[in-house]
C-alpha cells in the first residue's frame, strides 16, 4: 500500500482553525486511510491508501475537514518520493554557511504556470536566499520565517497556486516517518 504525506496549511495557528491531531487521525479513518500518523499539531499526516492520486487525497481530505470541522483547510498531498526528490533537490542543504535552522520549503499545490522571478526575489531581504523547482520553493531565511516577506500568501500570489510552507527539520522528518511506515524507498 503507498504511502502519502499530507501537509495541512494553516491549522493550530495562533489559535485558528483548531483540530487536535486525535480528531484528525479519527478522521483519516473514517476516510479509510492506513498507518496513519501525525506529526507535531501543524497538520502533518502520514497515511497509506491504495488510491494513487494525491490530487484527489488532497480534495478528499480538504472536503472531509469542512464537512467535520466547519471550516475550509488546503491540502496538498505528496507521495514518498516527490517528498525525497524536494529533499534531494534543495540546493542549500549542503551549503555549510547557512544555519539549518533557517532553512525551510514552501510546498506548492501544483506546477506554477508563469513564474516572474525577478519580482519574486526582489523581495527578498538581505542575506535571505530563495530558488524554486516544479512543486517547491527552497528558503533560507536567517532572520527567521516570521520576518520574511516570502510568506505563503506572498508566493501563493505571485505563483497562482496554493502553498504550504515547513521548516527543514520538519520536512526531513516527516520522511524518515514516511519510509518507516514499510515504504519501498526504504531500501
Amino acid at each position: 500500500m503507498p504511502t502519502y504525506i499530507s501537509l495541512l496549511r494553516g491549522i493550530n495557528v495562533s489559535g485558528q482553525k483548531p483540530i487536535k491531531m486525535d480528531a484528525l487521525k479519527a478522521m483519516y479513518r473514517q476516510l479509510n486511510f492506513q498507518n496513519i500518523e501525525t506529526y507535531l499539531q501543524s497538520g502533518n499526516v502520514i497515511f497509506g491508501d491504495d488510491k494513487s492520486d494525491p490530487s484527489d487525497l488532497a480534495a478528499t481530505i480538504s472536503s472531509k475537514i469542512q464537512e467535520q470541522f466547519g471550516f475550509e483547510v488546503p491540502v496538498i498531498v505528496l507521495k514518498v518520493d516527490e517528498l525525497k526528490t524536494i529533499i534531494e533537490a534543495n540546493p542549500f542543504k549542503d551549503d555549510l554557511r547557512m544555519d539549518r535552522q533557517f532553512l525551510h520549503v514552501t510546498f506548492l499545490a501544483s506546477d506554477p504556470k508563469k513564474i516572474d522571478f525577478e519580482k519574486i526575489e526582489a523581495k527578498k531581504s538581505p542575506g535571505e536566499e530563495i530558488a524554486l523547482i516544479k512543486k517547491a520553493v527552497y528558503l533560507y531565511c536567517p532572520n527567521g520565517y516570521g520576518r520574511t516577506k516570502l510568506t505563503n500568501n506572498f508566493l501563493e500570489s505571485k505563483l497562482k497556486v496554493g502553498a504550504t510552507t515547513r521548516n527543514w527539520k520538519t520536512v526531513n522528518e516527516l520522511l524518515k516517518i514516511a519510509l518507516g511506515k514499510g515504504n519501498p524507498l526504504n531500501g
